[in-house]
């Protein structure tokens, strides 16, 4: 557009201030000329010859204002100074908007410029890795080609492209670009559809865990109603239409000492119903964040355990198998129990969330399974939500049998030795167990057959001809001498010592108690490393004693003139626990009487006052170890009587159990002699008891061929069981450890004031 002027005839001057108000109109329309590039330069020439500003205002007003407001407002201004003002602030204005629009057109020019070289250098990279023969497709697009082929939730698949999109966004030098990355990859790897046959029937799963395992008859029973009655539910919740945590029913959980074949059990039911196999080991996890994940806010985040396990495994329905579950350990980074009870809740699981993934996944088709040693130490919220299965451990024929038909050629292989280089007869196997090995699993049989097999290879390698046959007067050539003896002196006729039982993490073990009497002035001493809960046993016998002074003929004063000093052996292992009462009371009658306690007997069982004996737990796994060891007398708490179910029927007939619920019971089967009566002659008031007679050989250790051979005395004996053959010797298992957790009321005790 151009702009024609007329040429002024005759310039009027209008004074210095309209001279000074056209040279500004002049030059902001000489601006707004070189922005808007409507005029030429003739033209602003031909205006700056203006010296009139009537003339300059009145062509200003009809070529530069648009505006029909500012139009009439420039016509009812009469004055012409005052009109080119107007003009010149109207300029100004339209001169700020030209400026702007000029920024903004150079900074779209730029970036479109910036792309455009981008394009060009990405189209001639793609052109050279055509030629190469190179992949060509971008990383978004393979994702996104990924996420078309999952079939993800609705919510999942738009979280998944949102991030997808924002990587594209992201510039390639941004650190962000691997989280991102690493999310996408961590979610379209996990199995959300994926799954696994699963088919369950009853006389295969029974023969797989027959192949597996010998012995455990009540276990595998109690593992295949379980999985029955699984398979009847999620038969009813897919009929009924139901979500599959509607029918998962409660985790099983495996209680019992080291090496009874906890996992390998786990293994099995994943063989037996089609099912892959994960695990993963709680031992000593204390982080929160070991089960849920790290946020991506954390430098390295990554998933929990749980989400990592599901990713390795593959499939959405495996067999989880969570090892040591009672080790867990909470601390103030959180506590992962709690963590662990949305996982496990079947009411929960469908929705579990993990901080690094911030989107939930269904866990509710996992057959979640758990172990442990101790169930006592595993938390209430947790236990709560389990079926517990105790695995007391295996009896002296059972881990003869386990040795010879799965550890022997599992070890043989181990060592590159085939059965017929190296041959163990049962007899030499039944050596092993008693003479060599002291638990309730067989992890230190294996050991043994390992260091056979040992010698053995370096033998064969010096002479590749020899073929070995072990047999028992060759054995300590290879394990040296027996380490344990069959029978041990507290298993004889003593005064001041009884044999108790306890439990621990590592099966039920004997726990001898000793008891003397000392010249004094009534001190109580106790050692052997006790706990608060047995040292107030001690205290609670010893008031016992004292408040049956007369019945038990004894002189109420003889504290006195006697200290007492209570120990339990194995000073450097710490022991504690409420089951001991019973034992403690007795030791100290024993000693303070000089009455000795029969031979082949144990107890259990925890005493008040008033010498009343209360229940305690562990039953099975104590009168596994009583039978281990020998001893074929047990005194109960009558509490317990219930209890005896769990305990095999081959035992039951062995051991010879006493229910007791008083004290005075205890004394009256456990001690040698009758105590005085009740009522004393005036001339017997007063005076100490008298020593017992001695006793004879035969009173004092009775038939220990028959004791041995049968468990029972002669008298005793039931009809019809001959029990020709001689079983082989059986050892006591030493007292490794009685630990402060192996105890139900303690622990509870323990846990409710940390809840607290």
């Amino acid at each position: 557009m151009r702009v024609s002027v007329d040429t002024p005839q005759e310039p009027q001057a209008r004074g210095p201030q309209a001279d000074a108000l056209v040279r500004h109109a002049t030059n902001l329309f000489e601006h707004y000329a070189q922005l808007n590039r409507r005029f030429s330069v003739e033209d602003i020439n031909s205006i700056v010859a203006i010296k009139t500003a009537a003339r300059l205002s009145d062509m200003l007003a009809a070529h530069l204002v648009t505006d029909s407001q500012q139009q009439q407002d420039l016509l009812e201004t009469f004055d012409p100074l005052e009109r080119l003002e107007k003009i010149c602030v109207i300029m100004g204005n339209e001169i700020e908007i030209l400026e702007l629009e000029s920024t903004i057109r150079s900074r779209v020019r730029s970036q479109v410029d910036r792309t455009q070289k981008e394009y060009y250098l990405r189209e001639q990279l793609r052109a050279i890795q055509e030629e190469l023969g190179m992949e060509t497709s971008s990383e978004t697009e393979e994702l996104r080609a990924r996420l078309k082929e999952k079939s993800l939730p609705p919510e999942v698949m738009a979280k998944v492209r949102k991030e997808i999109d924002r990587l594209e966004r992201t510039p390639a030098q941004s650190a962000e670009v691997g989280v991102l990355r690493s999310y996408v990859d961590w979610v379209l790897a996990l199995p959300w559809n994926e799954r696994s046959a699963d088919h369950f029937d009853i006389e295969e799963t029974r023969r797989i865990l027959d192949e597996d395992h010998y012995g455990l008859e009540g276990i595998k029973e109690r593992i295949i109603e379980f999985l029955a009655v699984r398979q009847l539910r999620q038969q009813l919740a897919s009929r009924g239409g139901q979500a599959n945590s509607e029918s998962q029913g409660q985790i099983l959980c495996f209680i019992g000492p080291p090496g009874v074949g906890k996992t390998s059990l786990g293994r099995s039911i994943a063989n037996a119903l089609g099912r892959k196999f994960a695990r993963i080991s709680l031992g000593g996890v204390h982080d929160e964040a070991e089960i849920r994940g790290h946020r991506r806010t954390y430098v390295g985040a990554l998933p929990g355990r749980i989400i990592q396990s599901m990713k390795t495994v593959g499939v959405r329905n495996p067999v989880f198998l969570l090892d040591e579950i009672d080790k867990l350990s909470a601390e103030y980074r959180g506590d992962p129990a709690a963590a662990l009870l949305e996982v496990l809740d079947p009411e929960q699981n469908n929705t579990f969330t993990d901080h690094y993934l911030e989107i939930p996944y269904d866990l509710s088709e996992v057959f979640f399974i758990c172990t442990g040693n101790v169930k006592y130490q595993i938390p209430r919220a947790l236990a709560d939500r389990m079926d517990i299965i105790d695995l007391p451990g295996y009896m002296f024929e059972e881990k003869v049998a386990i040795g010879i038909r799965h550890l022997l050629p599992k070890v043989l292989t181990e060592h590159g030795l085939t059965p017929e280089q190296v041959k163990i007869p049962q007899s030499v196997m039944q050596h092993i167990v008693s003479d060599y090995t002291r638990e309730a699993g067989v992890r230190n049989l294996e050991r043994q057959l390992a260091t056979i097999c040992r010698k053995a290879a370096r033998r064969i390698i010096e002479n590749p001809k020899t073929y070995l046959r072990i047999t028992t007067n060759s054995l300590e050539q290879y394990l040296g001498p027996p380490r344990y003896t069959l029978t041990p002196t507290t298993q004889k006729t003593q005064i001041g010592v009884a044999m108790g039982l306890a439990v621990t993490e590592y099966g039920g073990i004997l726990l001898p108690v000793e008891v003397v009497t000392l010249v004094g002035k009534g001190d109580l001493l106790i050692t052997g490393q006790l706990g608060d809960v047995m040292r107030e046993s001690a205290v609670a016998s010893l008031t016992y004693v004292r408040s049956r002074a007369k019945w038990l003929g004894i002189d109420p004063n003889f504290q006195e003139t006697t200290d007492l000093h209570i120990h339990l052996p194995e000073n450097a292992i710490p022991k504690d626990g409420p089951s001991a009462g019973i034992t403690i009371a007795l030791a100290l009658i024993s000693a303070i009487t000089r009455r000795p306690i029969r031979a082949n007997v144990a107890m259990t069982g925890e005493i008040t006052l008033h010498g009343r004996v209360l229940g305690v737990g562990g039953l099975k796994e104590k009168v596994l170890a009583a039978y281990q060891a020998n001893i074929h007398h047990l005194f109960v708490p009558a509490e317990n009587k219930k209890d005896m179910a769990e305990v095999p029927v081959k035992i039951q007939r062995r051991i010879r159990f006493t229910f007791v619920d008083t004290m005075d019971q205890v004394i009256e089967g456990a001690l040698h002699g009758a105590p005085p009566m009740e009522t004393e002659s005036e001339n017997q008031k007063g005076q100490a008891p008298s020593e017992p007679n001695p006793l004879n050989n035969d009173q004092r250790t009775g038939n220990r061929d028959q004791l041995r051979r049968t468990g029972f005395t002669v008298n005793e004996l039931p009809e019809g069981d001959t029990d020709e053959q001689e079983p082989s010797p059986i050892i006591i298992p030493q007292v490794d450890r009685v630990a402060r957790d192996s105890y139900p009321n303690l622990r509870a005790k323990e846990t409710d004031t940390r809840n607290r």
